[in-house]
């Protein structure tokens, strides 16, 4: 990172390695976009920001110690476990009958996608531990050039995410004479036991942190 624009390059490559795994957001990307079209993947990811804005001016406020601490990683671990479990069992669940629904119209719950964003990237456990660790780290080292340091990593992050969560929704929501509703179920299965996995992982991380 010897430059701004190396900041930029580096957060977007780290934040679309994190995009890509399947987890909370990409599954309501799925879920949203066989609904909403394009627009999905965008506001999606605009709630998904503004929870992170919030995040990286607490780390910036000295609350990493708190966000890393044994309590309050466990806690979050068994929490956000449990909620991944009940997506997944909803998607296992739903797997049967799960259609590319009907096209929601232009106008309608564009406020809902936001909101819907920024609580399935609150409710993901991975979410805050990256940042409060990894996330950290990176600022620590873009800071070096000050606000604009920040302010340019942030920007890289958030336009990787867009990227792969616009990507997604084009492709489920325009080319749909190509995703048939076997594949989605195919893709949604897939994600479902990524879930489960991700939910198996925090629970073992939450015993060992929390019990032993």
């Amino acid at each position: 990172m010897g430059s701004l624009s190396g900041v930029f390059l580096c957060s977007f490559i780290v934040a679309l390695s994190g995009a890509l795994m399947p987890g909370p957001l990409l599954t309501a990307t799925i879920a949203e976009s066989s609904r909403h079209g394009f627009r999905a993947g965008p506001l999606l990811t605009v709630g998904h920001a503004i929870p992170e804005i919030v995040l990286v001016c607490a780390l910036f406020l000295g609350l990493a110690p708190f966000l890393t601490g044994t309590v309050t990683t466990g806690t979050i671990s068994l929490v956000g476990a449990a909620i991944l479990l009940w997506l997944a069992f909803g998607m296992f669940r739903s797997l049967p009958t799960l259609a590319l629904g009907k096209r929601a119209p232009a106008g309608v719950s564009q406020g809902r996608l936001v909101v819907t964003g920024m609580l399935v990237s609150i409710a993901n456990p991975y979410w805050s531990i990256w940042w409060a660790t990894i996330g950290l780290a990176w600022i620590l080292q873009a800071g070096r050039w000050g606000f604009a340091g920040v302010a340019v990593f942030f920007t890289g992050h958030i336009a990787a995410d867009c990227a792969w969560y616009s990507l997604v929704s084009f492709t489920i929501g325009k080319g749909r004479a190509y995703f048939t509703d076997k594949l989605y179920r195919m893709v949604a299965a897939v994600c479902a036991a990524f879930l489960t996995l991700f939910a198996i992982f925090f629970i073992g991380n939450g015993v060992k942190k929390l019990f032993l």
